[in-house]
């Protein structure tokens, strides 16, 4: 069984720096891709940023380019999601979630929702003075 765990969620100013944590356990072997959606009060969830498992490519949402990143600990089953230049727009909660390794490429690239199989719990990011 799959089990997806976010940590590291906050309060924040803005300007400042955040990393949330994503733990897999369970059948890590058959994922293909692992992202991070984010989905603020009122709004319909979106994605962050994801990573090919297969050849560790990483995308990025147009609104986070150049401020986050999504690094891995392949060892530790973990993927990050490094927030820095934080801004009050960027407050939600963020959601960690895994495609298996039959979701092609470009639906993992392009973080399409129903594209993953494996959702975590989430955590709160509040960014404000």
């Amino acid at each position: 069984q799959v089990r997806l765990v976010e940590s590291g969620g906050g309060l924040v100013q803005p300007g400042g720096s955040l990393r949330l944590s994503c733990a897999a356990s369970g059948f890590t072997s058959t994922f293909g891709g692992i992202a991070w959606f984010r989905q603020a009060p009122g709004k319909e969830r979106e994605g962050v940023s994801s990573i090919s498992v297969r050849d560790g490519k990483m995308h990025y949402a147009d609104s986070v380019k150049g401020r986050f990143t999504i690094p891995r600990d392949i060892a530790k089953n973990l993927v990050y999601l490094q927030m820095n230049s934080l801004k009050p727009e960027d407050t939600a909660v963020y959601y960690c979630a895994a495609a298996t390794d039959a979701t092609p490429n470009f639906f993992i690239a392009n973080m399409r929702i129903r594209s993953y199989d494996y959702w975590g719990q989430g955590t709160q990011v509040t960014v404000s003075s």
